[in-house]
C-alpha cells in the first residue's frame, strides 16, 4: 500500500469517526443522563467513551459499532458509580435532603461569640477523633489523607503503593464506621 492509499484510508476513517460521533453523541448523552445525577458526570462519561473509541485501531473490525458504544458507555457508567460510591465527609455530615442541618458549615463557623456552638464543635471533634482511633490504621490513614489532608484517592494509592480499588474500599469502610458512630450526635443536633 503506497502513501496515497494510506492517506485515503485515514481520511475515510476520520470521516467515518466524525459521522459516528454525529450519529451517536446525542443518543449516548441521553442514555447516560438517564442513569447519572449530574450533567457534568454524563458529559465526562461520554468523553471517556469517545476517547476509548478514538484509541481503536481499526473501526471496521467492529461488527456493530452502536452495540460496542453502548456496552462501553454502560461500563463507564458503572465505573463512575463505583467511584462515586465512596462518600466524602461532606456527604456523611450533610444529609441528602435540603432541610438537613449543615454540620460542616457549623463546624467551620466562628464560635467566639457563641458558647453553645463552641461546645458542640468541641464535642463533635472529640467524638470524631475517638471514632477515628477505633478504625484499623490503614482505613484511618486513608480517611485522614483524603478528608483532612485533601489528597485525592489516586494520590493516596500512588503514595501508599496500593491499588485504587483498595484505597476506595478502605475509605468506604471508614465512612461507614464514622457514620454509625456519629449518627447519635447528628440525631441529637436535629432534635
Amino acid at each position: 500500500m503506497d502513501v496515497s492509499q494510506h492517506l485515503e484510508m485515514a481520511d475515510r476513517n476520520s470521516k467515518s469517526v466524525a459521522d459516528l460521533i454525529k450519529t451517536y453523541s446525542g443518543q449516548l448523552l441521553r442514555f447516560v443522563k438517564g442513569r447519572v445525577k449530574k450533567d457534568e458526570d454524563a458529559e465526562d462519561i461520554l468523553q471517556e467513551v469517545w476517547v476509548q473509541f478514538s484509541r481503536l485501531t481499526n473501526i471496521d473490525d467492529l461488527e456493530n459499532v452502536g452495540a460496542w458504544l453502548y456496552r462501553v458507555t454502560r461500563n463507564k457508567i458503572t465505573d463512575n458509580y463505583r467511584k462515586k460510591k465512596v462518600e466524602t465527609l461532606d456527604d456523611m455530615l450533610e444529609g441528602n435532603d435540603e432541610e438537613s442541618f449543615p454540620i460542616r458549615q457549623l463546624l467551620i463557623a466562628d464560635d467566639s461569640q457563641n458558647p453553645e456552638l463552641k461546645m458542640f464543635k468541641d464535642i463533635f471533634w472529640d467524638e470524631l477523633m475517638k471514632a477515628l482511633a477505633e478504625l484499623p490504621e490503614k482505613q484511618r490513614t486513608v480517611f485522614i489523607m483524603n478528608e483532612i489532608d485533601d489528597m485525592t484517592l489516586q494520590e493516596i494509592a500512588d503514595q501508599e503503593n496500593e491499588k485504587l480499588k483498595t484505597i476506595i474500599s478502605r475509605k468506604g469502610y471508614a465512612v461507614k464506621h464514622l457514620r454509625l458512630r456519629l449518627r447519635s450526635l447528628y440525631d441529637e443536633l436535629h432534635d
